[in-house]
């Protein structure tokens, strides 16, 4: 059977294609790639969960349920589904201000938007609308997520420190932050910097390597050993052990009219991400992409992350190139990796309570480490100012005005520059080819036209 003579279902489930031609040799590369992923998504689940203002059992709901359907559905064999730094404050910080700081309602609305994200990212996919990743060009995603960096620093050092955090722009965070140094708990400052100086060493020498989950190991240790919650240190807490029921969220009518915007800006950074994580791998390992079948892949995440209890999952970059590097061959090692998970809620989870918030907070700077660009701002500057432009007024605009706002900011102006040099374009082969308007319908002669223009024309 021909690619183009696929029934429906096999186009919407890619996984009934690569399963009925899968090696057994396969399934053991697999495994070890799932579990190497497991290890690697668990820090990042509790550190994003505490960036979306959630509790920690949040994260690892999103990354169970949503991991458990999309290898189903997903069309790059390599990419994983997670959560992610990006949406996780955006969520954090935009269910701020649409509770007015009433924390009671966060679990519900995420969960919420997450449904809604699914919900877009049908209709995207039944309209085929996966050209709608271009929307957000890679030059607004460079400034956002490097704004976003910066943010996320601001709102973690204060816990690396040792006291609470300030709930603003960056500024204001940053502010607060010098102005409460004073407040330091030596003893979560030694915790916190321990971990960190660990996390950067593995970085750099142990490239792609769970060792976030050895530190946070280590942390859950030493916290127990050394009760260092007596001496000041604070803990994430209660972590519920078990798998909660499926269920719609507690979302009201009246809810919707502001988690539509957020829901929206979820599924364009979702979606984006997701389709250059699959173009990467398609063009390293060979292979057509179809970026409208991974939006029917976080269309089917996203609806099950939200009925779980989660919130808003997509194709993670760093998650995936360590499923890659791990030596997956299918995405059945992203389905494994949930399965490990799923081990951890169901029997493991009540001992990450004892997880001090200065080890998950270095967890959380080292992760976002890699959001901020500086490379790509400097080649941006060299090669293309127009797009630099684009990029640093999407990094201002987060730092000031917010991440939505910054998003939003940047995707506009680049909307603008690209419609500018559509015209500037179209206006210059306008006046080039208005030498040849007699000759409408044939060729111009041979004589009135230079060597270069008589390649233009077949002869």
């Amino acid at each position: 059977m021909r690619p183009n003579d696929k029934i429906w279902w096999e186009k919407a489930f890619p996984a009934a294609e690569w399963l009925r031609s899968y090696h057994r040799a396969w399934f053991r590369l697999d495994l070890l790639a799932g579990v190497t992923l497991a290890a690697y998504l668990l820090p990042a689940a509790l550190g994003d969960a505490s960036l979306a203002n959630l509790p920690p059992e949040a994260g690892l709901y999103a990354c169970l349920f949503g991991g458990l359907v999309f290898w189903i559905f997903c069309g790059s064999r390599q990419t994983a589904i997670s959560v992610t730094s990006a949406i996780a404050l955006v969520i954090g910080s935009s269910l701020g201000e649409i509770t007015g700081g009433n924390t009671m309602r966060f679990g519900a609305l995420a969960a919420g938007t997450a449904v809604l994200v699914s919900l877009i990212a049908f209709i995207a996919w039944l309209a085929k609308a996966g050209v709608m990743v271009h929307f957000i060009s890679e030059s607004v995603m460079t400034g956002f997520k490097s704004g976003v960096a910066l943010f996320l620093a601001s709102t973690q050092l204060p816990k690396l420190f040792g006291f609470h955090s300030a709930h603003g722009s960056f500024w204001e965070n940053t502010g607060f932050f010098l102005k409460h140094l004073s407040e330091t708990n030596s003893m979560s400052f030694l915790v916190g910097g321990i971990a960190l100086a660990l996390l950067i060493l593995g970085k750099i020498f142990l490239k792609h390597k769970p060792v976030a989950l050895f530190v946070v190991i280590g942390g859950i240790i030493a916290a127990s050993m050394l009760s260092l919650e007596t001496r000041g240190v604070n803990l994430i807490g209660t972590v519920p052990q078990g798998i909660p029921p499926l269920r719609v969220p507690a979302v009201y009518w009246n809810d919707l009219t502001d988690l539509l915007p957020l829901a929206l800006a979820c599924f364009l950074l979702g979606a984006v991400e997701t389709a250059a994580i699959g173009r990467m791998f398609a063009a390293k390992y060979g292979g057509r992409f179809d970026a409208n079948q991974e939006n029917l892949a976080l269309a089917a995440s996203n609806l099950f992350a939200g009925l779980g209890g989660g919130f808003p999952v997509s194709g993670g970059t760093s998650q995936s190139l360590v499923n890659e590097e791990g030596g997956a061959r299918t995405p059945l090692s992203t389905a494994l990796a949930a399965v490990f998970i799923l081990v951890v809620v169901l029997f493991f989870s009540h001992l990450l309570s004892a997880l001090p918030q200065p080890v998950l907070a270095a967890v959380v700077l080292v992760a976002i480490a890699g959001l901020l660009k500086l490379s790509t701002l400097k080649e941006l500057w060299r090669s293309d100012r127009s797009e630099f432009v684009v990029a640093m007024a999407a990094f201002a605009g987060v730092l000031t005005f917010g991440l939505l706002e910054g998003l939003m900011i940047g995707a506009a102006i680049s909307d603008r520059a690209a419609g500018t040099r559509i015209v500037s374009s179209a206006r210059r082969s306008s006046r080039t080819n208005s030498r040849y308007a007699p000759f409408l319908g044939s060729r111009p002669p041979c004589r009135q036209r230079t060597d270069s223009e008589c390649d233009d024309f077949p002869a």
